[in-house]
C-alpha cells in the first residue's frame, strides 16, 4: 500500500509539474504562449487570430458554440479554460448576476474609445464593467417582393390572411413573443402574466398562416423563393438580399429587438492580462473592420465604420439612420421568468 502510494505522490507531482511548465510557458514579453477563446460558429475573420500571433506570439485555441445556453453550460460545469467568450446582451446580465465574469479592466483597454456612445453603458452592463461590444444589430421582417403586393411595415403584416402558409417564424420563444409583445404594444422584457397571455392567444391565432417556424432554414427558403415573408435579423438579411435582390427588409413600425453580442472573460480565466490584450487587439479600427467585412454583422466601432465600403456603411440594413435606441427594445435577463416564456411558448407549439 505504502508502495502504491508512493507512485501515486510522484504521478500527481508530474501532473503538477507539467501543468505548470504549460501554464508558465512565456513569450519573449511575459505573455502565456496560449490564449482559449469561445465564439460563436463563423463569427470572425480567423485571419485575424493568425496576425495576433504574429504581433504578439500568442496561440489562439478557438472554440465555438451554437446558443449563449450553450456557453452558459460549459463555463458553470468548469473545467474549462477559457479566457474570451462572446455572450449576448441577456446572458452577460444573468452571467454577472451570477458571478461568472471578471470585471475588465478598463486602463488596459484604449481602444474601447472607438465604440460608438449609444452603444456604450446599456443597461445589461452599466459602464462597461464586464463586457465590450463586438457586433449588433436588429430584428425585422425580410420579405419577397414579387410575392408580396402590400407595404410592408408592421408586425401585423405577419398575421395577414392573405399570405396563408407563405409566412415563417424563428423557432425561439424570446424572439417570436417578444415581437408578438412589440405588435400588441407592450414591452419585450414583460414580466406581465395577462400581456403574455395575450401574446400567446395572438400567435395561436396565427399558426394557421405559418408555413414553417425555423432557426437556421429560414435563409435557404428565402433566398429559394419558398415563403412571401419571415422574421430575420438584420446580418442575416445582408447575406440574403446579396443571393437574392427580390428580397427586402424592414423594420416594423411598434419597434424591434436591438441585439449585441460582447466580448468578456469569464471568472475561470488564468489568463486575464493576455484575455484584455486581445479584445484591445479586437477592439483596433483594422481589426474590427475586417471581422465587420467577413461576417457582414454591423459593427459597434465607429473608426472601423470608416473604413468599410460605403455601399455598407449607407446601407440602412447594417446601420440605420437615427438614434438605433429608439428602434427598440434589448432583451434583458428575466430570471426564474423565463420559465414563463418557455411554458407558453410550448402551449403555442402543442396548438
Amino acid at each position: 500500500m505504502k508502495k502504491i502510494l508512493s507512485m501515486l505522490m510522484v504521478a500527481l507531482i508530474l501532473m503538477s509539474f507539467i501543468g505548470c511548465s504549460k501554464e508558465e510557458a512565456k513569450t519573449k514579453d511575459g505573455y502565456s504562449k496560449n490564449l482559449y477563446v469561445y465564439n460563436w460558429g463563423d463569427y470572425i475573420d480567423e485571419s485575424v487570430l493568425d496576425d495576433f500571433k504574429k504581433e504578439y506570439g500568442i496561440k489562439v485555441i478557438y472554440e465555438t458554440f451554437t446558443t449563449n445556453e450553450e456557453m452558459l453550460a460549459k463555463i458553470k460545469m468548469g473545467g474549462t479554460d477559457y479566457d474570451v467568450i462572446f455572450p449576448s446582451e441577456y446572458m452577460i446580465e444573468a452571467m454577472i448576476r451570477e458571478d461568472l465574469l471578471l470585471e475588465l479592466d478598463h486602463s488596459k483597454l484604449d481602444q474601447f474609445k472607438n465604440i460608438g456612445d449609444e452603444f456604450k453603458n446599456l443597461e445589461y452592463d452599466p459602464n462597461n464593467k464586464y463586457s465590450i461590444p463586438y457586433f449588433w444589430g436588429t430584428m425585422g421582417i425580410i420579405y419577397n417582393k414579387t410575392k408580396v403586393d402590400t407595404k410592408i411595415d408592421s408586425w401585423e403584416d405577419l398575421w395577414d390572411e392573405k399570405y396563408k402558409d407563405d409566412i415563417i417564424m424563428i423557432d425561439s420563444p424570446r424572439d417570436t413573443i417578444g415581437i408578438t409583445l412589440k405588435k400588441l404594444g407592450y414591452s419585450l422584457n414583460t414580466r406581465d402574466k395577462k400581456e403574455l397571455e395575450e401574446a400567446k392567444n395572438a400567435l395561436i391565432e396565427q399558426k394557421p398562416l405559418v408555413k414553417a417556424y425555423e432557426v437556421d432554414n429560414y435563409k435557404k427558403m428565402m433566398i429559394a423563393n419558398e415563403a412571401a415573408m419571415s422574421l430575420a435579423w438584420s446580418g442575416d438579411a445582408m447575406l440574403l438580399i446579396e443571393n437574392n435582390p427580390d428580397l427586402e427588409y424592414i423594420i416594423p413600425k411598434e419597434g424591434t429587438n436591438l441585439w449585441f453580442d460582447s466580448m468578456a472573460i469569464p471568472k475561470t480565466s488564468k489568463r486575464k492580462k493576455e484575455a484584455e490584450l486581445f479584445i484591445n487587439y479586437m477592439l483596433r479600427p483594422d481589426v474590427a473592420k475586417k471581422c465587420s467585412e467577413y461576417v457582414m454583422y454591423s459593427t459597434p466601432n465607429v473608426e472601423a465604420i470608416k473604413l468599410l465600403p460605403e455601399e455598407i456603411r449607407e446601407n440602412n440594413i447594417a446601420y440605420p439612420k437615427g438614434n438605433i435606441m429608439e428602434k427598440g427594445e434589448v432583451f434583458i435577463d428575466l430570471g426564474e421568468f423565463t420559465r414563463e416564456y418557455d411554458r407558453i411558448w410550448t402551449e403555442i407549439k402543442s396548438k
